[in-house]
């Protein structure tokens, strides 16, 4: 049965003049609702090309991707950017956050491109930094937080559409251990609360925090296993 995430003999290609540099070499992988997978790979392994086009950022040179039953392989920006909008929620290494807004603001940032009404903006909002454990600060802005928190509005702001998958990108790749550990745990809450998370990391103990860990070299899948004892979230 295909996943939420079906990809079939996935290509990716650069040209640099005439010069074809092949970074994806035909990658088949499903995910499915409610999977916690980890890619892992040194660098150079497609690892980050793979997540910008599961993320709908970039699109393959050949082969095909269902996202949701939505065939976006070959879709143009438009509409990929709709599908972006309503399927995916990004963490990124770097939070990404608007530094003039406050907490509340940047979490409502999404839904103001959904169209929803300003109280509604609001109130999901609020409601979502309560996941986080952050309502005590949402009318600070980014500066006024440690790196911890912004974090947790950035995660708080990729669940605030409801969307099918949560992709994060090295999400603990600028924080301490104790900190990650933290952002960690609340993933794994993310994750039993019913959400598919898909996580990059070159960390192996991050990675452990996840139930599947798909290893990529060289532009091909080298593993794709199961993890024996997940690290359990502090819940």
């Amino acid at each position: 049965m295909p996943g939420i995430i079906h990809i079939e003999q996935l290509r990716k290609s650069y040209f640099m003049g005439q010069q074809e540099l092949q970074v994806l070499k035909g990658v088949s992988l499903d995910i499915h609702k409610n999977e916690y997978v980890s890619l892992m790979g040194p660098s150079g392994s497609g690892k980050s090309t793979l997540m910008n086009i599961l993320g709908c950022l970039d699109s393959p040179t050949a082969g095909t991707y269902i996202l949701n039953g939505h065939d976006v392989s070959k879709m143009h920006d438009n509409a990929l950017a709709e599908v972006r909008n309503k399927e995916i929620g990004f963490v990124f290494q770097q939070f990404n956050l608007l530094p003039r807004l406050t907490a509340l603001e940047n979490v409502a940032l999404p839904l103001i491109y959904a169209g929803v009404s300003k109280s509604q903006r609001n109130e999901r909002a609020m409601q979502v930094l309560e996941k986080v454990n952050l309502t005590d600060r949402s009318h600070h802005k980014p500066n006024e937080l440690s790196g911890g928190q912004c974090q947790r509005v950035a995660i708080a702001r990729a669940l605030v559409n409801d969307p099918s998958i949560i992709l994060a990108d090295e999400p603990t790749g600028n924080l301490d251990t104790k900190t990650s550990y933290e952002i960690m745990d609340i993933f794994g809450k993310i994750h039993a609360g019913g959400n598919t998370v898909v996580l990059v990391t070159h960390e192996e103990d991050i990675a452990q925090h996840s139930h599947r860990i798909v290893r990529l070299r060289d532009g091909l899948i080298e593993t794709d296993k199961r993890v024996e004892n997940p690290t359990l979230a502090k819940i």
